[in-house]
């Protein structure tokens, strides 16, 4: 007659009950539970006997091929390895209880639920599938509880920025539980440019968190399709301030109302690939790495030109104050069990990978020991934690100089959590340890093999004077490269013999004979004859002293009561530490629970009314304020609402 869905249920043990109790959300590769209510000419259901088949599907066009459509009859008991459905009579006789559970590899989506008997079919109705971090079959899978309220559960956060030297905290509402934000989450795959032209591919796909980690890193910034976020560093018209932003739910909702939302930067584009991670099951954390170096020519090295003056020179290298990204955990079967754990994403548009801007995601253990062959994008994340720097001036004559150099300016106190999580031992070993040294320099020298397109192994070549005449001595060079990973060592053999223009061989003229070392990555040159040089050299010292200097900003007063029910004020001050008035200041406050999922905003008060909380329990207060000369000053405050 009917199916209940068993929603507030199915919703907490699948813990998808902060999504709310209008439809039915559940995690892979775990039993979720629906009744059928029988109709009375069908009371005499006997457990086994059943032609009971149940077909799942997902996707514009379902197909067996794909695991997009899936048909399962019942069993004494659920499988955790595939779709399987188990049933059983209640004791009043017109109900049955079934317990259904996904396979722990199935693609995440929106699913139809459909019950064929003997031909005869009946839609049960709809339930959205989400990756789950507490099925151990699932890629997304983590053993602790406490880091699946953290990565998984907790929808705020701090994003932290600054320099190393002075870490400041910034609030953000992830809120991927609030109202709308799943389908708009979803709605983001939909749109990638890997849908349209094979949505059967696409939605198959899905099933594997790197996949959907890779879309994501694309889709959230708009470089080269109608993706979340803007970005701008320069001119701020026509759109928001990214520092004006205080969580993703706003940022999501403009974008599946009207496009592309102007403006976000770093912390803006990761903070919202958090909450659409997080939303879809998959623990992601918000990570921020100080000193974090720009590598636009893949060389590991970040090189800053000067002219003799000390003036910059243009160049695309950089090192940025702060950077920020997100780590999400799974586990890697295309790269092996060894890179399990988490993994880098950016979504920053910096530069292009695979012909599309995105980054991501890589092996963190792949960045710590320099493996950076391994995808995606594994060389330019490793140059972000763990480049070389140099100066170099340009001397009048063109030539450029190295006149200074670090080893140690990149890469320091990478932070995550929401209390300040030191995670740098996760990217890289202590700076400045024979082992860091040792990973960088077997970084270089497989990045070297990846620029060249060269395989491993010894490559030997012949090259040949430019001015070779006949009654004339000449050189001629044997040039051995070694592009193995360690040194070896060879036996050259070096030998000319004169040969007439039909092939036959004359006398010999020339014959060396050597054991060479050849390092790691370099190359020797050999040749038969003597060849003097003479060298000249000129020394020029150069030093320079720099040093970043971050302001603090004043402090927001907050005061607030809250009392579940009644009409909430939230009393705010600010005091002006410039000596000239401020214009066109206003307050702005966030928070899940207390502002219907949206900023309220209001110029010139001190006063700003909060809706009524409805339910009782802990939630944290956002405020920005912003004026004509002091902007992005944010605060927060935990809050509980009380009987």
């Amino acid at each position: 007659m009917r199916c209940d869905l068993n929603i507030k249920s199915n919703s907490s043990s699948h813990h998808t009950e902060l999504y709310g109790e209008e439809r039915l959300i559940v995690r892979r590769g775990q039993p979720f539970s629906i009744v059928l209510h029988l109709s009375p000419s069908n009371k005499e259901f006997k457990e086994g006997e059943e032609n009971f088949k149940f077909i799942v599907e997902t996707g514009p066009l379902p197909r067996r091929e794909s695991d997009t459509k899936v048909t399962f009859s019942l069993q004494e008991s659920t499988v955790d390895t595939e779709w399987s459905a188990s049933a059983s009579k209640d004791a009043s006789g017109g109900t049955i209880t079934v317990s259904i559970s996904s396979s722990p590899k199935a693609p995440i989506g929106e699913y139809t639920l459909t019950l064929d008997q003997l031909g005869q079919k009946t839609s049960l109705g709809k339930f959205t599938l989400l990756f789950n971090a507490w099925c151990p079959q699932d890629a997304v899978y983590m053993q602790s509880e406490e880091k699946r309220k953290e990565y998984v559960l907790a929808q705020h956060g701090l994003v932290y920025r600054g320099n190393f030297k002075r870490i400041k905290e910034k609030p953000w509402n992830f809120g991927q539980f609030e109202p709308g934000i799943l389908d708009i989450c979803l709605k983001i795959l939909d749109d990638s440019p890997k849908f349209v032209p094979d949505a059967d591919k696409d939605i198959s796909s899905r099933n594997n968190p790197v996949y959907v980690t890779r879309v994501l890193s694309a889709m959230i910034n708009s470089n080269d399709d109608r993706g979340v976020l803007v970005g701008e560093w320069a001119d701020f018209s026509g759109g928001n301030h990214p520092s004006l932003w205080m969580g993703s739910g706003e940022i999501l909702r403009q974008w599946a109302e009207s496009g592309p939302v102007r403006y976000g930067q770093c912390w803006v584009f990761a903070a919202v690939a958090c909450t659409v991670s997080r939303a879809l099951g998959i623990p992601c954390r918000v990570v921020t790495n100080f000193g974090s170096a720009h590598d636009t020519d893949a060389n590991l090295v970040i090189e800053r030109l000067y002219d003799e003056n000390g003036d910059r020179i243009s160049g695309d290298d950089s090192i940025w104050n702060f950077h920020v990204w997100v780590d999400s955990w799974m586990t890697r079967p295309d790269l092996g069990t060894e890179f399990d754990g988490w993994q880098t994403s950016d979504p920053t548009p910096q530069e292009t990978s695979e012909g599309v801007f995105c980054c991501g995601p890589a092996s963190l253990h792949a960045v710590k020991e320099g493996e950076v062959a391994m995808k995606y994008d594994t060389p330019f994340i490793f140059a972000e934690v763990n480049a070389d720097m140099q100066d170099l001036v340009r001397l009048s004559n063109g030539k450029f100089v190295k006149f200074s150099e670090s080893t140690k300016s990149v890469g320091n106190f990478i932070s995550t959590k929401a209390e300040r999580h030191d995670i740098t031992h996760q990217y890289k070993y202590p700076e400045g340890s024979k082992e860091e040294r040792q990973v960088y320099e077997k970084a270089q020298k497989r990045n070297k093999l990846l620029q060249t397109g060269e395989k491993p192994g010894l490559h030997l070549k012949i090259k040949l004077a430019k001015n070779m005449i006949v009654g004339s001595n000449f050189e001629v060079y044997a040039v051995l490269t070694n592009n193995f990973l360690d040194a070896r060592t060879c036996n050259l053999l070096f030998f000319a013999r004169a040969i007439s223009y039909n092939g036959k061989l004359g006398d010999s003229c020339g014959f060396s004979s050597e054991n060479l070392e050849v390092p790691s990555g370099e190359g020797l040159y050999e040749h038969l004859s003597i060849c003097s040089f003479s060298l000249g050299s000129q020394t020029i010292d150069f030093h320079k002293a720099e040093k970043i200097i971050v302001l603090d900003e004043p402090d927001v007063g907050i005061k607030v009561r809250i009392i579940v029910n009644q009409p909430v004020t939230a009393q705010l001050t600010l005091l002006n530490s410039l000596p000239e008035p401020l214009l066109n200041c206003s307050f702005a406050i966030e928070g899940i629970g207390l502002t219907d999922g949206k900023p309220i905003k209001a110029k010139y008060v001190k006063f700003l009314p909060l809706l009524s909380p409805t339910i009782t329990g802990s939630s944290v207060l956002l405020v920005n304020f912003d004026s004509d000369k002091l902007k992005n000053i944010k605060s927060f405050i935990d809050v509980v609402v009380k009987e």
